[in-house]
This record gives C-alpha cells, structure tokens and sequence, in this order.
C-alpha cells in the first residue's frame, strides 16, 4: 500500500457522527462495489486511525483512509464523486503517499457476534423460510442468563425482547441494499508486524490482508 486518502467526519450539532458514519460509509461501499472483481474483491481497503479499543468499548473516531498499491486505483474510485452528497459534513484530502515510517500493520475485519439478537433472528429466518420481521417477534424458547448472572435457563420470548448484550467492538449501522435490513457492521482491528498482500471485501475489510498504520 502506497497511496491514501483521508476522510474526516465533520462535527455537527445536529448531526450525530453515528449517523455520519452510517451515511459516509454506505457511500463508500457502494463505490467499492463498482469495483469489485468477479470474486466480489477490491483492491482498496480501509483503516480507522482514531480506532480505539479497551474491555469495556471501542471506538472508530472521525477519520477513515482509502488505501491502494497506486495512486490510479484511487484516482478511478473517485471518492468525491461518492462523497458529494456529504460535501457539507465530510472532508477528504487528496491522494498522497503512504509516509516511509510507520507504526505497524493493521488488519481490520468484519466480526460478527454471536449474540447478536439481529443476526440471531437472521439466522432463524433463513432456517425456517420466513422474513425478518417475523423472525424477530416470532415467540421461540432461548437461553438466557438468570439473575444469578452464573447461569442460563430456558425462556419462552423473542429475539426482539432478548436483552442487549454488550459488545466492545465498534460498529457502523447499515441498510441492506438487497433486503433494505439494518445491520450492524462491527469493525475488529488486529495489529500485526509484517505486511501481507491481498484484496478485500467490498466494506473494504480482510480477514488477512494488511494496511499501513500510521
């Protein structure tokens, strides 16, 4: 990775940064996909300089960088032209090269909890050939953890009235452009100290490859 470009959410009073990101970053997705291959890979991936993470919450911050090997990768994606409904509420610089001293290497890749009580209701959804909706206040018996907080027992509920677990990991709320859902995209960062090449996912995200952090 040899070239960037950065993305700073600017603050607004009324606008939330949550809101922002969703916004900015289903902007972002959507042009990745242009340019997803035949395996549904891009050569562009991204990284969250403010990402910060500790036992209790993360966070992604204000910034996100397009990374690729060369400048005319990320002169074809075009970032304005996705961004320019957001003019007034993103920033994005220029294209310029990646500094010669970095920090690390980062992976940052999807992470999808098991909790989850969305994916949850996904997954019953598909097993049982219903839509969303109805999977969700569908009324089926699941295991949840007892006032004692050491066990679980048996409930008859919904994955709609299931507790919210709390997850660390930060997240970016999406629509589903097949299924016009809303999801949750949870972003877990890795820190690795050799590169390794690869494409990634049109979220820009890898299981494996990594990007420079600076």
């Amino acid at each position: 990775m040899r070239c960037y470009q950065e993305i700073t959410l600017i603050p607004n009073a009324d606008i939330s940064r949550y809101f922002l990101w969703s916004k900015t970053f289903h902007q972002i997705h959507l042009g990745l996909v242009e340019m997803q291959d035949e395996r549904k890979q891009v050569p562009i991936g991204l990284s969250f300089p403010e990402y910060k993470m500790d036992e209790k919450f993360g966070i992604l911050g204000s910034k996100l960088r397009l990374l690729a090997q060369d400048e005319a990768m990320l002169t074809r994606f075009d970032a304005n032209k996705w961004l320019a409904r957001l003019s007034d509420y993103v920033h994005c610089t220029g294209i310029r090269p990646v500094p010669g001293k970095i920090n690390c290497y980062a992976i940052y890749q999807r992470e999808q909890p098991k909790t989850s009580k969305e994916r949850l209701a996904r997954r019953y959804a598909k097993r049982h050939n219903i839509d969303y909706e109805a999977a969700l206040n569908s009324r089926v018996e699941l295991s949840v953890r007892s006032e004692m907080e050491s066990e679980h027992e048996k409930k008859l509920m919904s994955y709609s009235e299931m507790p919210n677990k709390i997850i660390a990991t930060p997240f970016i709320r999406l629509n589903s452009s097949s299924t016009g859902n809303t999801f949750c995209l949870w972003i877990k960062k890795r820190e690795v100290e050799n590169s390794s090449d690869g494409t990634f996912t049109t979220y820009g995200l890898s299981a494996t490859a990594t990007v420079p952090d600076f």
